[in-house]
């Protein structure tokens, strides 16, 4: 039986695969009694007794039925004896065959005279003329010679136990190799409970991307291989004309990711929802995920492995005001969203963090200020509030990165010409809230590097995926890029087009709580942008 279902344009398969697995037969859970007739009587076996007893019944069919070819086989070769005893003497055979009276005194004579059993005497007796032809008694001899082969065969391996356990294991492997196929089921142990769909995905680490015109998708974090820093990228996505990627984020698939619209509502949904798409692929539109307005935009997404990892939810305006919320007031988001915060005409929500109450809090703005405040200068608000000013911003400048402050860790920031450079977090001070903060790149030169478009807060052994407005994507080791003074121009991340520009970066991490997958790290071969240049990446070795 084939059961075909055919789905609505822009419907999620997964998501319908994983209703049909919820709501009906394609999914069963049943109890397993391993209840069989033992000697006659029933027991109730375990897995491994079960096994034992079947190898015991193998042991035994294999035996008898070896006793049982062995007797055949020896009854053949006595006749067979007899038969090239009658081939030897033919001329006296026949003498004695056609004097005696009739067949019971043939058989008589043959027995007395060539000292043959009855068997054999009537073996001879029933023997055809046709085989007293050359070439039948060759085959004679040479049946003769197959079956003391295979007496000999069955005598050793009645003899010897080892060897019929491992006929047991051919005979296993002969039935594996013509019936055996690949298990169509899955059999989870110890199901109890309501079904959950992510029992059903891989967790495993993606990237979340998202576009300005509404698109997203999920590939795994293997699609990229590092890369040296300063190269020129592979093709990532394949945008429409005029788009530009928005937003992209490492996270892992049973993760809830929160998406936040410009007009401050909240939406949730579960990462392996998220449809998956291969590398340049364009992904789907946002809207068949969730119930936005016309007029609404994602700005901001946010990974939330477990919503007791975190205490607050702080989010950031395009003109600087900052608010924070309890994060589990966006445990359970309805699916037509939720109001995470009242903004002011012309503002815009922009970042949104995970805080734990205690973080310093880094706004990063595109003429190259950086402001280092303590979360505690925030107090907690409900969803409705507009939130606080944070950072005092000069005309024509924005804010372009919020992040938290880690121990040991350090501000990274990258440019719109690919450049880039990393600064311990110690250098940055502790300002006061509705400040400008200080400088965190050399401003003289922005015309060259361009403006800083986005920044976090890493680790030595993190990894960077940088993408442009075109989609390249390079990911590289956070370790490659030297660290800077907090003044300083930097260095070349990235090898830049004309007419490209640096848009977004995402940081790999391995997360304490859940190890990452040997795919964050692994180097797979990848399509290079020109052949000249993949040639050339085969004889580099890997970062």
């Amino acid at each position: 039986m084939n059961i075909v279902i055919e789905v609505k344009r822009g419907a999620q398969p997964q998501r319908i695969i994983n209703q049909l697995y919820k709501y009906t037969a394609l999914q069963s859970t049943f109890g397993v009694n391993l209840l069989a007739l033992v000697n006659g009587e029933p027991r109730l076996l375990s897995l491994k007794r079960a096994l034992l007893i079947y190898i015991k019944h193998r042991f035994e069919v294999i035996t008898r039925r070896s006793e049982f070819k062995l007797n055949k086989a020896r009854r053949r070769e006595h006749i067979l004896k007899g038969l090239l005893i009658a081939l030897a003497n033919l001329d006296d055979i026949i003498a004695t065959i056609r004097q005696a009276p009739d067949a019971d005194a043939a058989k008589e004579h043959l027995m007395t005279r060539f000292k043959l059993s009855e068997m054999q005497a009537q073996a001879i007796l029933d023997l055809q003329l046709r085989r007293l032809a050359a070439l039948e008694r060759m085959k004679i001899e040479d049946e003769m010679s197959q079956v003391k082969e295979l007496v000999v065969y069955l005598e050793d391996l009645l003899a010897h136990p080892e060897k019929i356990r491992a006929l047991i294991k051919a005979d296993l492997e002969m039935i594996t190799d013509k019936y055996g196929d690949e298990r169509r089921t899955r059999i989870q142990p110890n199901a109890f409970g309501e079904f959950r769909e992510e029992d059903l995905v891989k967790d495993e680490p993606v990237l979340i991307s998202l576009t300005e015109q509404g698109y997203i998708k999920r590939v795994s974090t293997a699609v990229h291989r590092v890369r040296h820093r300063g190269r020129l990228g592979a093709s990532g996505q394949n945008l429409r004309d005029e788009d530009e990627i928005m937003e992209m984020l490492h996270a892992r698939t049973h993760d809830s990711l929160l998406f936040f619209s410009d007009q401050g509502k909240v939406y949730s949904e579960r990462c392996f929802n998220i449809p998956e798409a291969g590398r340049a692929d364009r992904g789907k539109p946002i809207i068949n995920l969730l119930p936005l307005n016309t007029d609404e935009q994602i700005t901001a997404v946010v990974t939330v492995p477990d919503f007791k990892t975190a205490k607050y939810c702080t989010m950031v305006t395009n003109n600087g005001y900052i608010k924070r919320v309890s994060l589990s007031q966006f445990e359970k988001v309805r699916p037509s969203g939720l109001i995470a915060i009242s903004l002011e005409a012309k503002d815009k929500l922009g970042w949104v963090r995970l805080t734990s109450g205690k973080d310093d809090i880094f706004l990063i703005t595109a003429m190259g200020r950086a402001l280092r405040m303590s979360e505690d200068a925030v107090r907690s608000m409900g969803r409705q509030a507009r939130g606080v000013k944070a950072i005092r911003l000069k005309p024509n400048d924005y804010v372009t990165a919020v992040e938290m402050s880690e121990p040991d860790g350090y501000l990274l920031v990258v440019t719109e010409q690919g450049f880039g450079k990393r600064t311990p977090l110690a250098e940055y001070p502790v300002k006061s809230r509705n400040t400008q903060g200080v400088y965190t790149t050399n401003h003289r030169h922005l015309d060259r590097i361009g403006k800083i478009v986005d920044a976090r807060v890493v680790q030595e052994k993190d990894q960077l995926t940088i993408i442009t407005v075109a989609g390249i994507v390079l990911r590289i080791e956070v370790e490659s890029v030297s660290i800077s003074g907090r003044a300083t121009r930097g260095v070349h991340l990235m090898d830049v087009k004309d007419g490209d520009s640096v848009v977004s970066l995402a940081r790999i991490q391995k997360l304490p709580e859940r190890q990452a997958s040997s795919q964050d790290a692994e180097p797979l071969p990848d399509q290079a942008e020109t052949p000249e240049a993949s040639a050339s990446e085969e004889n580099e070795s890997e970062v």
